[in-house]
């Protein structure tokens, strides 16, 4: 008969005893930290590493793109005004640091010696006005005068020429009754030479001698007529003839009508020139009176105010100035290291940052300057020497603010700033 077979439990094996917390103590003393964290530990050494040089270089990437300078300030123009005449101080319209609009009334000054200039230019206008209408009057007044006095020279000469040869016709007239009375006193004295020793013979009459006698006075007194009519005639030729030559100069000094015409056209223009200078001397009188009111130019800060009620002032003598705060008016002069501008150029952004108020405003760069700051200083330095020592030199960069930026107006030139341009 068979044995029943008895089922008894599957030993299972025992698991390990748990090792005891702690390094475990041999018979050689403590043992080293297992290999596993070790290799734990590296797995993530490596990419932390990787992860904080692949920030890095971006970081330096980043960085790179822009070139800063704490060598920076805001400059601004800086309005000097002064006057444009000379005159005495009668009120001061503003005080310094008084916030003033453009055609603000800055000084007034005395007016009263620019009146009075200009009275007497009005003055001196009228009466080259009036010389200039007179001149210009007797411009077709000596034309025609000229004309006529040309047309009676002609004439003249006409009537001297007939008046010579007139003269002429009675002196050959006058001449031939001379000859005439010489030839009949000729033959009265042939008659008395005859009649006398016939009268003395009594072989005529004594009356009829007589008569030969009176009538050869006759003859000889008609003689002495007819030569005085001869020389009256000769002198009256002469005297045309002087008259035909005056007639002649006359002619000669009507054909200069041109020229005189042309010297009285010269006197008008000379005339009006006069005019129109002292209309000019009066325009400038009236400018020197509104010179006597001075205005501010641009509005701004009152600054440097010099002038004082009272006081004389010069031609072009500086009374005050005037500082624009308009973000127009204003920029930032950067003064980079030469080593920073390898990559910067006109047009790239930037970001201004203020040291007074602690607040970025976004510009741009406007330009560079030609030449380092040291070549504008009043002693350039000199490097043409032996001892030379290599510095690194700055340049001036001109960075203008955004439009709108300063609606405030509360940037000030000379304000400390820190710009930093984007130069990739």
């Amino acid at each position: 008969m068979a044995e029943p077979v008895i089922e008894t439990e599957t030993e299972k094996p025992e698991s390990a005893p748990a090792r005891p917390e702690g390094p475990a103590v041999g018979p050689g003393g403590p043992e080293e930290p297992m290999p596993r964290k070790r290799r734990r530990a590296m797995r993530w050494l490596l990419p932390a590493l990787l992860v904080l040089l692949a920030a890095g270089y971006l970081i330096y990437r980043y960085l790179s793109q822009f070139e800063s300078t704490d060598d920076a300030q805001i400059d601004g123009y800086i309005y000097p005004i002064s006057s444009r005449v000379a005159g005495y101080v009668t009120r001061v319209m503003v005080d310094g640091n008084q916030f003033v609009r453009a055609g603000t009334v800055l000084v007034q000054l005395d007016p009263k010696d620019y009146e009075v200039a200009i009275a007497n230019a009005r003055a001196a206008v009228a009466a080259s006005e009036a010389n200039a209408a007179s001149n210009r009057i007797n411009v077709p007044i000596t034309s025609i005068q000229t004309s006529s006095q040309y047309q009676s020279a002609e004439a003249g000469v006409r009537d001297a020429e007939a008046a010579v040869a007139s003269a002429q016709r009675q002196f050959e007239s006058s001449e031939a009754s001379l000859r005439q009375a010489e030839a009949n006193d000729l033959r009265a004295q042939d008659d008395v030479n005859r009649y006398r020793p016939l009268a003395q013979k009594e072989e005529i009459a004594q009356q009829q001698y007589t008569q030969a006698v009176d009538n050869q006075r006759a003859t000889a007194a008609a003689v002495e007529a007819a030569r005085h009519n001869a020389e009256a005639a000769q002198q009256a030729i002469a005297q045309a003839r002087a008259r035909l030559e005056q007639a002649r100069t006359q002619v000669r000094s009507a054909l200069t009508y041109p020229q005189q015409v042309s010297q009285q056209q010269s006197r008008y223009r000379a005339a009006q020139a006069q005019s129109e200078r002292d209309q000019a001397q009066l325009e400038q009188a009236e400018l020197n009176l509104q010179y006597t009111t001075v205005v501010a130019p641009v509005s701004g800060v009152v600054g440097q105010r010099s002038a004082q009620p009272g006081q004389n002032i010069a031609v072009g003598q500086q009374l005050m100035t005037i500082v624009p705060l308009d973000s127009r008016n204003i920029w930032v002069t950067a003064n980079f290291k030469e080593t920073q501008l390898r990559h910067m150029r006109p047009g790239q952004p930037a970001r201004i940052s203020v040291d007074t108020y602690g607040h970025t405003y976004p510009g741009h760069v406007l330009n560079i300057a030609g030449a380092t700051g040291s070549r504008f200083s009043i002693l350039p330095p000199e490097n043409a020497t032996g001892n030379f020592v290599k510095v690194v030199q700055r340049i001036p960069v001109r960075i203008v603010f955004d439009h709108g930026q300063d609606p405030n107006h509360i940037l000030r030139p000379g304000m400390s700033v820190v710009p930093k341009v984007k130069v990739q």
